[in-house]
């Protein structure tokens, strides 16, 4: 019997605590640090009950200082932590990172845009870990209940889980492996070379099976031809043909979905991004998964689906951390109801929607802070 379902999404994956410069600057050059949080799955907890679904975030942390200010940040965000564990042998995970983005390749574009994809213009970050042996590297089938984990709608995961640990990478095979009751599977590739440097060159074929078994997927562009070597919207479909879902991140582009329908034949949906005036590039594809997986629970059309993405990811990119408050439910959808001539005049700036400048002969679209 299939376990029950109390809550819309469980995302499942280590969070840090993260510490960013006081000041723009080598992480060498600098005297201090600000705290903060950071882990692509409780990213999108957090976003997800931003906009009032339920959200459950599963993981292991250390029974530290950085543990409770995890749960205690991550809880404050209207997230159920009720499920997280506490390891009293492992630490807490944490890192530092400058303001920038790193990218997912060797010699990549820098930059980012609401997408969460790189273009030139905005630099790189200087990124350290310390989480090697962290209380979340310890996740394994045994010690992560499935019914725990099948306990809401869906289950979102990342590729970032499996590169963790050996324990983390048969959990997330499980995971994904067709099996009755399962919930709807996202996975989100967020392809890290630096993670799997110490896998012999495995991660990309890793990643491309795990894919295969889910039933929604997310991947840029950039990381699949970093980790693949496949360039393309259409060519990444074809090597990845199972997901019921595939939502290809096309940068400055947009994004494009193709949705399998009756008979196997995709339909494919292709929305531009608004413009976005960044100032920090983290955090943008954690939000665009969010504001889609939104779409999603509501049952809205894949156009929508995709706006809603872009409209999340936009509010990450202008602030400095990896959270952003999202516009309103109410709000948001009148934005993505708008004609494509007026949902081109949409910007984002620091202060989050501004009103847009009107070519001759039109009428800008008036907007506000979300």
């Amino acid at each position: 019997m299939p376990p029950a379902v109390s809550v819309d999404v469980v995302c499942l994956g280590e969070s840090m605590v993260t510490f960013v410069p006081s000041r723009p600057g080598r992480l060498a050059d600098v005297p201090s640090f600000a705290r903060g949080i950071g882990g692509a799955e409780s990213n999108v907890a957090c976003g997800l009950a931003r906009c009032g679904h339920r959200a459950r975030w599963i993981s292991r942390v250390g029974t530290d200082g950085f543990g409770d200010h995890l749960l205690t940040e991550i809880a404050a965000a209207g997230v159920d932590v009720s499920r997280v564990r506490r390891d009293p042998r492992r630490p807490t995970g944490i890192y530092f990172r400058t303001a920038g983005e790193r990218a997912v390749g060797q010699e990549p574009a820098p930059g980012a845009d609401s997408a969460g994809e790189h273009h030139a213009g905005e630099p790189l970050a200087e990124v350290l870990y310390y989480r090697a042996g962290s209380a979340a590297a310890a996740m394994s089938p045994a010690l992560m209940p499935r019914e725990e984990l099948w306990s809401g709608r869906i289950l979102h995961l990342t590729g970032i889980t499996p590169a963790l640990s050996e324990d983390c990478l048969a959990l997330t095979h499980e995971l994904t492996a067709p099996a009755p009751g399962r919930p709807l599977v996202s996975f989100d590739v967020n392809y890290r070379l630096e993670l799997w440097r110490d896998q012999d060159g495995h991660g990309p074929a890793v990643l491309l099976d795990l894919a295969r078994g889910c039933d929604l997927v997310f991947v840029g562009e950039d990381e699949a031809e970093a980790a693949w070597g496949v360039r393309g919207a259409d060519a990444i479909r074809a090597a990845l043909p199972e997901p019921a879902l595939l939502v290809v991140k096309r940068g400055a582009a947009g994004a494009i979905a193709y949705a399998r329908g009756p008979g196997g034949r995709d339909t494919v949906t292709a929305e531009p991004t608004p413009r976005v005036e960044v100032v920090a590039p983290v955090g943008a594809g954690d939000a665009f998964a969010a504001g889609f997986l939104s779409g999603t629970l509501r049952g809205l059309p894949v156009a929508e689906r995709l706006r809603h993405g872009h409209l999340m990811a936009a509010a990450a990119l202008t602030v400095p951390g990896d959270l952003a408050t999202p516009p309103s439910r109410e709000r948001a959808d009148r934005w993505v109801a708008l004609d494509a001539a007026a949902w081109g005049t949409l910007r984002f700036g620091p202060g989050g929607m501004v009103p847009a400048r009107s070519a001759p002969g039109t009428a800008a679209v008036e907007v506000s802070n979300p």
